[in-house]
């Protein structure tokens, strides 16, 4: 039944009008979670007593370089899927995830400078975690651009998915980096597997952040595969039929 539904809507075709069904309620989700998050983290979290309130960039920090992580293993994923089974919706993933994923790992990036300028009296600093985490977005920037200075679309496609695939190494170090060297960024706050550090009024609305980031994620990725769709399959004729009627509609 599952195996059905996957190849069902791994069809362009059908996957564009689910598509157009599902994000408005995506986008909802992420709006009124995202919302809660910041009024939780913002104005009900206390305040910490070794980085005062500065540490409130977590609440926008760790969802962004998290969801920057799951991105590019989901474009990974993609573009494995893509060179093993050839199929037309694993290209057009990787195309819609990149950018996403470029924007989240430059806020990753970004707050977590503002975190660290009163926290260790710098901008940057070549630890570990930033500089594994800007190979990151040096990765997402490279799929972008081969994609798009190569001509021969099947090319661009398997030239891309390669380097996504070879990318995944970055992962396990951006993640234990703060385990295997000694650098200046903090572990992990809490782990699925342990009773987090902080009380629950700072890891509960941390926690709304993320769900928040990852329904908009879905969002991003989805409108972004329904241009990718309608720019791929802009010659077939459902899509001139679905043109037509959505003129008509218009009218």
């Amino acid at each position: 039944m599952l195996s059905k539904f996957f190849y069902h809507y791994a069809s362009p075709q059908h996957f564009y009008p689910l598509a157009g069904r599902l994000w408005p309620w995506f986008a909802l989700g992420a709006a009124g979670l995202g919302l809660w998050g910041l009024w939780l983290g913002f104005f009900v979290a206390p305040t910490d007593f070794q980085q005062g309130e500065g540490y409130r960039i977590i609440f926008v920090h760790v969802p962004v370089s998290w969801m920057s992580m799951i991105i590019y293993l989901a474009m990974a994923f993609w573009a494995l899927l893509g060179l093993t089974l050839n199929t037309r919706l694993s290209g057009m993933m990787c195309r819609a995830l990149a950018p996403t994923g470029a924007i989240c790992a430059f806020l990753s990036l970004w707050t977590g400078a503002l975190w660290g300028k009163p926290m260790w009296g710098t901008w940057w600093v070549w630890d570990a975690r930033l500089t594994s985490t800007l190979v990151l977005l040096f990765l997402f920037i490279g799929v972008i651009a081969l994609r798009s200075a190569m001509e021969n679309r099947q090319a661009a496609g398997r030239a891309t998915a390669i380097l996504a695939v070879v990318g995944v190494i970055n992962l396990p170090i951006i993640k234990f980096s703060v385990n295997w060297w000694n650098t200046l960024h903090q572990p992990a706050s809490f782990t699925l597997t342990e009773k987090p550090a902080m009380p629950a009024e700072m890891w509960m609305p941390l926690l709304v952040m993320v769900i928040g980031f990852y329904l908009f994620m879905l969002v991003a990725l989805i409108l972004g595969m329904r241009n990718e769709v309608l720019r791929r399959e802009s010659r077939t004729q459902w899509v001139k039929q679905w043109a037509q009627e959505k003129s008509r509609h218009a009218v």
